[in-house]
């Protein structure tokens, strides 16, 4: 297999991490790892593009050829080709929870996240746009405010006491954000300490450079 990514972004870096976790707790992945340049604009040409018409990374090359192009659908996959160590729980009702945090972490903040960088101070050289950074900013609080009052149980990671894929996701996020040196957890401490903790990880050292 093969793994297509690139360094910073938020969405490799997500997949980096949970590869990270997983190798931690002793899962053997035999992946190749192929960085696609952005900066060059690799990811839009043709030899790219045969693989992910949306010109997106990452993507996992499966040993039958066959392309996973969205990063969750590359961790599931994962999970359960190497179902040793998973980070998702076998019990349903668990696994919906970690499901849905990695969601609200996902949709609700990952990617308004990745926009506001964008239109902020763009690593790929995007026009800034203040007033969409503005509205985006303010799109941003209600899913850290969610995920703070998650955390104020004295919990260890977003879902309990053990790593989620979760986790990674929102590390991933926040590491895009200190890209432009921009903290957005502000005043909230249980979201703080959190963040301070799993970047303290052996695993997220080796994927994680702010």
């Amino acid at each position: 297999m093969k793994l297509y990514t690139v360094p910073l972004a938020p969405n490799p870096t997500k997949v980096m991490l949970y590869l990270a976790e997983r190798e931690a707790k002793g899962a053997k992945f035999d992946l190749e790892l192929v960085t696609v340049n952005t900066l060059k604009a690799k990811h839009r040409e043709p030899e790219h593009l045969a693989r992910n018409p949306f010109g997106t990374l990452p993507v996992l090359e499966l040993d039958s050829g066959r392309f996973i192009r969205e990063s969750l659908a590359i961790i599931e996959y994962l999970e359960d080709k190497f179902p040793t160590g998973a980070l998702l729980s076998s019990d349903p009702e668990t696994r919906a929870y970690q499901r849905d945090l990695e969601r609200i972490a996902d949709v609700r903040f990952l990617m308004p996240s990745g926009t506001y960088v964008h239109m902020t101070n763009s690593p790929i050289g995007y026009p800034p746009n203040p007033e969409r950074a503005a509205q985006l900013k303010i799109q941003m609080q209600p899913p850290l405010d969610f995920l703070e009052a998650e955390l104020s149980d004295g919990r260890q990671f977003l879902t309990g006491a053990e790593v989620s894929v979760a986790d990674c996701t929102l590390a991933a996020a926040f590491q895009f954000i200190r890209y432009i040196k921009e903290d957005l957890i502000e005043e909230r401490r249980f979201l703080r300490g959190w963040d301070e903790r799993y970047r303290s990880r052996d695993a997220a050292k080796l994927v994680l450079k702010w």
